[in-house]
């Protein structure tokens, strides 16, 4: 059992045993709804063999507009896996030829993905992939564990924050993230391969009818974050109850992505930009096929 968790900013305070009765609604097992190569992220971490993707279910900043919402809101979805099974999860993919191992939304389960790795070192670039809702002292438990760190800065604007996150302290709490992230691992390496091998790798999701917001987050990882590079996402496609939120109904436009785009490039940030065609339910992943996945 967790007891009195406060793994993340939400700092719940309950107890987690065999059901979770906190924000991330996670019990005291690590549960996995997706183990699979993944070749839809940033190019150097799918490369041409696959990203070794880890979905975690659960979590613990609940946006209005996520498109992982199957597993991210529903409790008791996927399948528990202890830390010698989740280690054995991790192996499979790197036979299966996976570049890294990306674990996806695993701040609520950091205890047990820290006792997987320590089972036995992997050969690949292991990659903690976040919302960047993240406490300092959690990611410490990762120190020397953890070689990329792929987090989400989201909002600089707390009113949003708290709109679509429940997290008006999301801004400051990220940004804090963020700064032990590259005190762990630095500014980005690369291999001869063009594959990342370390460092931070920021991510940015535009939202539609909200570019001020994304642009003053653009900005503030120029002026805190020199040199870490950013990956401004277009895909933004409507799921969930938005009936709230109608501006969050449709997909962003062609001249709010280049709005944002320009921002990027005339703030001289390194990174990567999506194409447009890379949106739409089909880059969602199937959640209902954890079995067929894991490999023989």
């Amino acid at each position: 059992m967790i007891p009195a968790c406060q793994l993340c900013p939400r700092n719940c305070g309950v107890s987690r045993g065999e059901t979770g009765s906190g924000v991330c609604r996670s019990g005291e097992q690590a549960r996995v709804a997706r183990a699979a190569l993944h070749f839809w992220e940033e190019p150097p971490i799918s490369g041409t063999r696959g990203s070794g993707a880890v979905f975690f279910t659960g979590c613990t900043l609940g946006c209005v507009f996520c498109q992982n919402g199957e597993i991210s809101h529903g409790p008791n979805q996927g399948k528990e896996v202890t830390p010698e099974e989740l280690s054995g999860l991790f192996f499979s993919l790197v036979e299966q030829g996976a570049h890294n191992i990306n674990l996806v939304t695993p701040t609520h389960f950091v205890p047990q993905i820290r006792e997987a790795l320590l089972l036995k070192k992997l050969p690949v670039p292991v990659v903690y992939n976040t919302s960047g809702y993240e406490k300092p002292e959690t990611l410490k438990m990762l120190e020397g564990l953890v070689d990329i760190y792929l987090p989400d800065y989201k909002y600089d604007d707390p009113v949003l924050a708290k709109a679509l996150s429940r997290a008006e302290d999301y801004p400051q709490r990220a940004r804090e993230a963020i700064g032990e992230m590259v005190r762990q691992v630095g500014l980005p390496q690369y291999g001869e391969d063009g594959m990342l091998k370390r460092g931070v790798l920021i991510r940015h999701l535009i939202l539609p009818g909200h570019t001020k917001n994304s642009i003053a987050c653009l900005k503030r990882i120029k002026e805190e974050f020199p040199g870490v590079p950013v990956s401004l996402m277009s895909q933004y496609t409507p799921c969930g109850n938005l009936e709230q939120f109608p501006e969050l109904q449709r997909p962003i436009t062609r001249r709010e992505q280049q709005k944002v785009e320009d921002a990027l490039f005339n703030l001289e940030l390194e990174g990567f930009t999506q194409s447009r065609a890379a949106k739409g339910k089909n880059y969602i992943p199937d959640f209902h096929s954890f079995e067929e996945t894991q490999g023989e």
